[in-house]
């Protein structure tokens, strides 16, 4: 028997509605979809027009190929937008939901899950580190070194402590930089691409510290050691706890240790500017680490993560909201609060941060830093804002006097072009400089 042909009316509709499904942002039911505009955040419509038109030209100016940003006040988002491409090699678009190596902006996450297991008194601040990491219990320091490859190690004068893991002061190195014994054996033994967190472990264990703990500051491989030790309280493993216990109940189902095959055309691709050609160039994957597509990848909870501007943004909310995010409650108070408070003395030198020196009146809280002084960093944010970036561009700052948070999404690693802006600094200018009086 055959079907009757429908009309062309109903071809018309199905048509409107295949489009309009296909138009639908992926987390339909969940906060942020969209921009409520500038003056219901706060801001003034010039102001957020001639941020969007910087951003917009930042891109075309191929400082990056692509961004996704988004600006929230009060809890409304004043803008939220994309532009550029997410593959220069394909020409795929940058979108609202394109996905991202957020790297070091999974610290802050890591410092989220031990502060959840802290309110349930699985570890104190004063713990020695050793107490949840045995293989710790007898650490070498680094004392001094030369040319010559002679090199002095002496016993620790005490064990390393919680609170100096969470703040970066044990003495843990890197490998990301330094010419120092501590630094070469990370690179040399290959730290970051450990096959999991075990071994990662048992590495570490066998690298000096740079210091006696709590003697300086030094930007480590403290998260993935707390990534560790999360696996070590909970009986599962990092990413398991992190997806019951965070990204399952606030709506943050695209962020993960890897990219689901159905995922793979939403992920964005890495750029860097090459001068032969005088254009941005995509980068190759990485031939010495696990590629984003194997599900058994390392779950470092320092570098490890891909987001989406969505789900990070759920993150930084629930920030805001003191713990708290649509009525689930991840955090209390008290903990954000420890969190985004400076944890250092002031005998500590933020030095060895990402890019050389770290600015005046920077701290440092946990697992992410803070502003305690803006007057001495020349910033126009509110004492108190905390913050942090990713090896590929990926930023988020909170200023919890003013209610502000933002969030810039890109993936740009390696030379930029010459006389390329700031994005950072142009964005955080015309901001505070749009607020509504």
């Amino acid at each position: 028997m055959k079907l009757p042909t429908p009309p062309p009316c109903f071809k018309k509709l199905f048509s409107a509605l295949f489009i309009a499904c296909l138009a639908m942002p992926l987390h339909a039911d969940s906060w942020p979809q969209a921009e409520v505009g500038a003056e219901a955040a706060g801001f003034t419509a010039e102001g957020i027009e001639r941020l969007d038109d910087a951003m917009r030209e930042i891109v075309a100016n191929q400082d990056v190929a692509g961004m996704v940003w988004m600006l929230g006040k009060d809890g409304q988002i004043a803008t939220f937008e994309a532009a550029g491409l997410a593959s220069v090699d394909d020409q795929t678009p940058m979108t609202k939901d394109s996905l991202f190596r957020i790297y070091s902006m999974s610290k802050p996450v890591t410092g989220v899950a031990m502060m959840m297991l802290w309110e349930q008194g699985l570890w104190d601040f004063d713990d020695p580190i050793s107490k949840h990491v045995p293989e710790f219990a007898n650490l070498k320091v680094l004392v001094s070194y030369d040319n010559n490859g002679n090199v002095e190690l002496e016993d620790l004068e005490r064990q390393p402590t919680m609170r100096e893991l969470m703040s970066n002061t044990a003495g843990f190195a890197y490998g990301l930089f330094g010419n120092d014994p501590a630094n070469q054996a990370f690179r040399e033994q290959e730290v970051l691409a450990s096959s999991d967190l075990n071994e990662l472990i048992q590495k570490v264990a066998a690298i000096p510290l740079m210091a006696q703990p709590g003697e300086q500051w030094y930007y480590s491989i403290g998260m993935d050691i707390q990534g560790y030790i999360v696996e070590q309280l909970t009986g599962m493993s990092f990413g398991e706890y992190l997806r019951q216990h965070l990204f399952e109940p606030l709506d943050m189902m695209d962020t993960r240790f890897y990219v689901l095959p159905e995922d793979v055309d939403r992920f964005a691709q890495v750029h860097y500017w090459d001068a032969e050609r005088n254009t941005l160039a995509q980068q190759a994957e990485r031939p010495d680490r696990p590629s984003y597509l194997d599900a058994d990848r390392l779950e470092s909870g320092g570098g490890g993560l891909v987001s989406s501007t969505h789900d990070y943004a759920r993150f930084i909310q629930m920030l805001v909201n003191n713990g708290e995010l649509d009525g689930v409650r991840i955090l209390k108070p008290e903990s954000v609060r420890i969190m985004s408070t400076n944890s250092l003395t002031g005998d500590e030198d933020m030095r060895y941060g990402i890019g050389g020196p770290g600015q005046p009146g920077q701290g440092w809280g946990v697992d992410m830093a803070v502003l305690y002084d803006p007057q001495a960093a020349g910033s126009p944010q509110g004492p108190g804002t905390y913050y942090w970036a990713g090896a590929a561009g990926t930023s988020f700052w909170i200023d919890p006097v003013n209610d502000i948070f933002w969030l810039s999404m890109i993936q740009a690693q390696g030379p930029r072009r010459p006389g390329a802006a700031n994005m950072g600094e142009v964005a955080r200018d015309i901001i505070y400089e749009s607020l509504a009086e």
